[in-house]
C-alpha cells in the first residue's frame, strides 16, 4: 500500500511535522489572510470534509499523541484528494507551495484507521519517502 501527506515546509507546532493541508488553510482563515468571501466558502468546504472524511478522534483531544495523517493511495484517498480544489486553490493564491510526500511502507505505529486514511505516531526516521513539489 502506498500512503501520501499533502503539507507545506512549516513544522507544525504540535506534530513537529510538515504542516499538513487542512492546517495550513486553516492558518489563513485564523490570520485573516483570506477575503470574507474565501472565508466563507472555506467554512463550506470544512463542513463538508468533515461530514464525508472521518476526523480522527484524538483531534477532540488536541492531539496530545502529535500523530500525523496520512492519505492512502486507494480509490476512497484520492478522491478526496481529488475533491480539494479549494484548498490547493487557496494555497496557490497565497503563496504557500504545496508538497507530496509518499511511500510505501507504514510511515510510523498507526493509532487510527478508516477507509481514506491512517494516523501515526513514532514517525520513522529510516523510511524512503519522495517529496515532489505540487505547486
Amino acid at each position: 500500500m502506498t500512503y501520501f501527506r499533502v503539507h507545506t515546509k512549516d513544522i507544525a507546532y504540535i506534530t513537529q511535522q510538515p504542516r499538513g493541508i487542512f492546517t495550513a488553510v486553516g492558518k489563513l482563515v485564523d490570520a485573516k489572510t483570506m477575503t470574507e468571501e474565501e472565508i466563507a466558502e472555506y467554512w463550506k468546504n470544512r463542513e463538508y470534509f468533515e461530514r464525508v472524511l472521518p476526523v480522527p478522534p484524538f483531534y477532540e483531544g488536541g492531539n496530545k499523541e502529535r500523530a500525523t495523517t496520512w492519505f492512502k493511495d486507494t480509490p476512497q484517498g484520492q478522491d478526496i484528494w481529488n475533491q480539494m480544489d479549494f484548498y490547493r486553490s487557496m494555497c496557490s493564491k497565497y503563496g504557500l507551495k504545496l508538497f507530496r510526500s509518499e511511500c510505501s511502507e507504514l510511515p510510523g505505529e498507526v493509532i487510527y484507521e478508516d477507509d481514506f486514511q491512517i494516523a501515526i505516531v513514532n514517525t520513522r526516521t529510516d523510511l524512503n519517502i519522495k517529496t515532489s513539489e505540487l505547486n
